[in-house]
């Protein structure tokens, strides 16, 4: 298990931009892939990119692919991440989670942050 704490999140206007941070504890960081997912409210929680446990490959759902990147610094134990050009569909709280291998199943992620709120003005 490890500990994540999103932050970053905020309130931006249609086609802005905001970076979400998320810092995990401990020292095994760079064994886990780490997954970006959102829930908006009376919806289900939904998944929106993941990164490999060195950063060389990432997923990202339909929705954000081409205007969301996510990075990871494992040296400092943080993955970013970017959105671009944002929609007030996307509003939601974000959240980080830590897996063992690569998913889009919330289900395959043993450790998440406390989400961090994001909110699209139109």
């Amino acid at each position: 298990q490890v500990q994540l704490v999103e932050s970053g999140g905020g309130l931006v206007q249609t086609g802005g931009s905001l970076r979400l941070s998320c810092e995990a504890s401990g020292r095994t960081f760079n064994t886990y892939a780490m997954g970006w997912f959102r829930q908006a409210p009376g919806k289900d929680r939904e998944f929106v990119g993941s990164i490999s446990r060195g950063g060389g490959t990432t997923y990202y759902a339909d929705s954000v692919k081409g205007r969301f990147t996510i990075s990871r610094d494992n040296a400092n134990n943080t993955v970013h991440l970017q959105m671009n050009s944002l929609k007030p569909e996307d509003t939601a709280v974000y959240y980080c989670a830590a897996s063992y291998g690569t998913t889009s199943n919330p289900g395959g992620y043993h450790s998440w942050g406390q989400g961090t709120q994001v909110t699209v003005s139109s």
